[in-house]
Order: C-alpha cells, then sequence, then structure tokens
C-alpha cells in the first residue's frame, strides 16, 4: 500500500510499504476513504518531536472501511465505514472508565520513554513518534486500528466524510478546548491561534453558551474564516497590540476564558519570539510558549486558560506569579476524543455545525509530500488538508 513516511526534517515521502495486519484479538483494518495533515503533524515535519525514526507512517486523523476484524471486535463489521479517535484507548482501565481517554495505561508499550520526559506516560496516538507507541498513522491505504470498539465510532449513511472526519481529532480537541473555559452565559472567550483547532474552539464556544468569541492570528485567509466561519470577531496581532485591544474590546477586565491552539511553535514579533528562538537554539527550552504567555497575562483575574496547543517539553518564563496572584485556573490536555465523538456527531446532524467549513486543501494522498510543504509554510492560503487515497 502506499503511505505518508517520516524520513527527518521536512523530508516526507509517499512510499510503498506492508499492508497491515491483524495483531490482536480487538483490532480493525480500515480502507482509509479520507485522512487529513494535523497542525500536530507539523512538529513532526519540523522536527520538534523526538523519538522518530526513519520510515514511520504518520497520520492521526483519518477514516475508512473495516475490511477485516478481530475475533474479539463486536461492535464493527466487514463493510461498516467508521472514524477513527487519534488516541488509542482499551475502554476498560482506570482513566478510561473515567472518560479520559488520552490517558490510557495500557496502550502505550513505549510507556518508560514518557515517563522519563513526562513524569507518567500518556496513551498510544496513531503516527506520532515513538515516545507514544510508534503506531503507524492513517496517511495511508489502509491502517490497523487497536482496541477497534473503543476508538471508532460509525457513520451513518448520506454523511460525506468531509462533515464526519474531524470527529476524529480537531474538532473533539477544539469543543474540549472551550469545554476547559467553563463558559456561563454571557462569557468572552479569546482563542489564540485561528489554525483549524482554533477555528473548531471559537464555533465550540458559541455552541456552550459564551456570548463573545475574538481570533487571535496574524494570517488574513484565518482571520477571515474565524469571521465568516466560526462568526468570531478578530485581533490581527501584527497590527494591533492584543493585550490592550482585549482590555478595551472587554471594558479592561480581560476575557472570561483564554484558549491557546497554538502551542510549542508560536510566532511573534516581537522580543519574546526573539528570545524563544534563541533558547532554542542552545537547547535551553523546546517548546516556544509565546501564546501560552499573553493568554496568561490577557485572561481575567479569577478567569480560565485552557491549553489545547500541542507542547513536547519544558519552556521557559513561565508567568506563575500572574497564574498564582489572580487566581488562574489552568486546563490543558490531548483530547479526550471517545468522549465527545457521539454528542458532536449530534450537532452535525442537528446541523448545529458543519466542520467541512475548514477544509481548504483536498489533496490525492500521493500528494502528501507537497502537501505538507504547502500547509507548513502557509501556502495558498492552506488552512486543512484532506487526503485521499485511490483518488
Amino acid at each position: 500500500m502506499k503511505a505518508t513516511c517520516w524520513y527527518g526534517k521536512r523530508d516526507m515521502r509517499v512510499e510503498e510499504v506492508p499492508d497491515p495486519k491483524i495483531l490482536n484479538r480487538q483490532d480493525a483494518i480500515l480502507k482509509i476513504s479520507s485522512t487529513a495533515i494535523c497542525g500536530s503533524d507539523l512538529h513532526l515535519y519540523n522536527g520538534f518531536m523526538p523519538t522518530m525514526e526513519k520510515g514511520d507512517i504518520l497520520g492521526h486523523e483519518f477514516m475508512g472501511e473495516v475490511v477485516e476484524v478481530g475475533p474479539d471486535v463486536k461492535n464493527l463489521k466487514i463493510g461498516d465505514r467508521v472514524v477513527t479517535a487519534f488516541p488509542i484507548s482499551c475502554g476498560k482501565c482506570f482513566f478510561c472508565q473515567r472518560q479520559d481517554y488520552s490517558l490510557c495505561e495500557n496502550t502505550n508499550p513505549n510507556a518508560w520513554m514518557a515517563e522519563k520526559m513526562f513524569g507518567h506516560s500518556p496513551c498510544g496516538i496513531f503516527g506520532y513518534s515513538h515516545l507514544t507507541g510508534g503506531y503507524a498513522g492513517g496517511q495511508a491505504e489502509y491502517a490497523r486500528v487497536p482496541f477497534a470498539d473503543v476508538g471508532t465510532i460509525k457513520v451513518p449513511d448520506g454523511m460525506p466524510d468531509e462533515q464526519v472526519l474531524f470527529l476524529s481529532d480537531i474538532f473533539p480537541t477544539g469543543y474540549m478546548g472551550a469545554e476547559m473555559c467553563n463558559i456561563q452565559k454571557g462569557d468572552t472567550i479569546a482563542v489564540w491561534g485561528c489554525g483549524p483547532v482554533g477555528q473548531f474552539a471559537m464555533a465550540s464556544a458559541y455552541l456552550l453558551g459564551a456570548e463573545r468569541v475574538i481570533g487571535i492570528d496574524r494570517f488574513p485567509e484565518r482571520l477571515a474564516m474565524a469571521r465568516n466561519g466560526a462568526k468570531a470577531e478578530t485581533i490581527n496581532y501584527e497590527e494591533q497590540n492584543v493585550y490592550e485591544t482585549l482590555m478595551e474590546m472587554t471594558g479592561g477586565r480581560g476575557p472570561d476564558g483564554c484558549v491557546d491552539a497554538v502551542g510549542m511553535e508560536a510566532h511573534s514579533h516581537g522580543v519574546g519570539y526573539l528570545y524563544d528562538r534563541a533558547m532554542q537554539s542552545v537547547m535551553g527550552e523546546a517548546d516556544r510558549p509565546i501564546a501560552l504567555r499573553e493568554a496568561i497575562m490577557c485572561c481575567r483575574n479569577g478567569g480560565t486558560v485552557s491549553v489545547v496547543g500541542v507542547y513536547g517539553g519544558l519552556i521557559d518564563k513561565f508567568p506563575m506569579g500572574s497564574v498564582m496572584n489572580r487566581s488562574l485556573t489552568i486546563k490543558t490536555g490531548q483530547c479526550h476524543v471517545q468522549r465527545y465523538m457521539k454528542p458532536l456527531l449530534k450537532h452535525i446532524q442537528n446541523g448545529d455545525i458543519d466542520p467541512s467549513f475548514v477544509i481548504t486543501h483536498p489533496m490525492r494522498l500521493e500528494d502528501a509530500a507537497e502537501g505538507y510543504k504547502i500547509f507548513s509554510d502557509k501556502q495558498d492560503d492552506c488552512i486543512k488538508i484532506v487526503l485521499k487515497p485511490g483518488h
């Protein structure tokens, strides 16, 4: 089969690799109908995530048709059309029973690696380094799905891939980012980053009862999508001082909740950005927490900062004094996707949201390497790429 393989920093190749096989009794094999390049994948592309190995198959946003099932798979049959959650979760451990699926204790065979870096291990993740299990991803013609009964949701007849594909990651992730803000009627929510996750965080904030939503970015096409697709007000941080503008927009109080949908590769035009790049160059920090610092400083007293942008290691100059002295709450985590798939599917079916609004570039799987370059370099107003095997 064809698959998107990692060979080093900014070196992706679509190659012929062996077809996946059933390895465990709860596995299923999918024939992929749609898969996507996620902003998180760019951290692999740009060399920020350790423990990648040449030939690793990428991709954690995918869906398709079940073509084979293990003997212990109860809920799926050959021919079912399903979306797969990016966290690989057993469904039975302490954390899965609490619906904290991205913390599953049983799916990361390389937990010892993650424990050395993080203290404890998260779950296994498709196509996202050997730190999270070394599982082959879904940017391919076929994929093996462990614990298939737990990690998939059946797609109702008549719903196109483009409407449901993002139940695999970015729609639940954006929703969880908004939900962690504990939104009350009348709240103002600010979202740093108007990429796909940020778009869904903004749209979800309205679903959860926010009165005003403000998106912060620098790319005109992303800001336009935030206004037209997510119905948010916007701030271009290259043209306006974010702190001063938010204070003016909120009567000096600040947003009730702030969502960092940027993560480790944040950009800025100021001294902070130059400092972070210098610290990275001497390995003084792994990530650039520019958006996170700004969200903390802008959030109102007693408010919540929600972090769903991916961080991989250590950061510097974290404003803990602001967090403690102003009674801020910080909530974060890889999304517990399986918790949200059914309720968000209902929102789509009810017409509350059509997630396909974020798609700008449908492409063939064979063109994935070029897709990574276009997405990473922000060419051609690219916001979200969906790859189609066999097209």
